[in-house]
């Protein structure tokens, strides 16, 4: 008995070592990534530990394990609602650990300070299959399953691009090199109890070098969301977000899926726009809700930002996110720009 229990103590220290010996190699590994996209000065990331996390998910899924499910192979990574600290928290455990997953938690430290990026409160790196992010917890889940049911207003979807808008417009501009997020897409942005839009999953982004206007780097992103130039050429622009914002924007502007019945959403949209059908185009379950002109107004001014965004030929014939942001603000406001004012920005 007392042998069998000394080899129980053993192994137990033995794992503890070899968790010590992975947050300091992966620490480390994070350190060249923050050194790397910020030039030495970074936001404070704090650090928890695997049994902290497992209490955490313990006290809101006592049946879940954080160390046994992420050895699934399915997923990049996978989400979990917890309690730490007595607040509820949102926790991001990755299948594997690799370069993404440093850049992930590297940016959203940076972001962090923005009120419409999904702030990062800390991470784990002592987890065996991969590292995990924790995250404030988005009250109202996220955006692909709120437009897929419909319970979006029209009020709530422009406010969100809105939203959405700024936040990118702050990863390209606020550092001393654009960040690019390279996946845009409802699937990475949540909504809390108040319905502000937060923005995350940042393990694709990557910065252009200073006095340079594009990096050519390996195609990487979701299908449909995906700049065709970046897909033709390997160059990454700024222009690459505003792409698959536009597609964003439609999907918002119509309830659709990327592919529906076959149909790309662009090539939907362009073709009724081409026959005047814009009513048409507006998601049955917010249309004509509240008979107001002024939603037709701005659905008709939404959707030709949403054109301009998803040029397929040419970069330079799409507005800066910058631009894009400022226009829909003006919408949201209702003050709508003639056409040859936004035509010329």
């Amino acid at each position: 008995m007392e042998r069998k229990g000394r080899r129980i103590r053993l192994d137990k220290k033995m794992h503890k070592r070899e968790r010590q010996r992975m947050f300091l190699d992966r620490g480390g590994e994070l350190l060249e990534e923050l050194t790397a996209f910020c030039n030495g000065r970074s936001n404070p990331i704090m650090n928890f530990s695997l049994n902290q996390l497992q209490k955490a998910i313990d006290d809101y899924h006592p049946s879940l394990s954080l160390e046994i499910l992420t050895d699934l192979e399915d997923f990049e990574f996978k989400w979990y609602e917890g309690i730490l600290e007595q607040r509820l928290v949102f926790i991001k455990s990755f299948t594997r650990c690799t370069k993404e997953v440093y850049r992930d938690i590297v940016v959203s430290s940076q972001m962090s300070s923005h009120n419409k990026v999904l702030k990062l409160l800390g991470c784990c790196l002592e987890i065996p299959a991969g590292p995990a992010l924790v995250f404030e917890y988005p009250g109202i889940g996220c955006l692909e399953r709120l437009i897929q049911d419909g319970s979006l207003t029209w009020g709530t979807r422009l406010k969100i691009a809105k939203e959405i808008a700024n936040a990118v417009t702050y990863l390209h501009t606020a550092f001393p090199r654009p960040t690019i997020h390279r996946d845009i897409k409802p699937q990475n942005i949540f909504l809390n109890q108040n319905y502000d839009a937060k923005l995350s999953n940042f393990s694709l982004s990557i910065s252009i070098p200073e006095g340079e206007s594009k990096v050519e780097e390996e195609v990487s992103g979701t299908l449909f969301f995906l700049d065709p130039v970046y897909l033709r050429t390997g160059f990454v622009t700024e222009k690459t977000d505003v792409y698959s914002f536009g597609v964003l924007l439609l999907v918002l502007l119509t309830g659709r899926i990327t592919i529906q019945e076959e149909i790309f959403v662009i090539h939907y949209a362009k073709d009724l726009d081409e026959e005047d059908q814009v009513n048409e185009i507006v998601d049955p379950r917010i249309r004509g809700k509240r008979g107001e002109a002024i939603d037709q107004q701005q659905q008709q001014a939404f959707l030709e930002v949403a054109l301009r965004c998803t040029n397929p030929f040419s970069r330079e014939d799409r507005p800066l996110m910058i631009e894009v942001a400022k226009e829909l603000q003006r919408i949201e406001r209702s003050i709508i720009v003639a056409p040859k004012l936004w035509t010329s920005l």
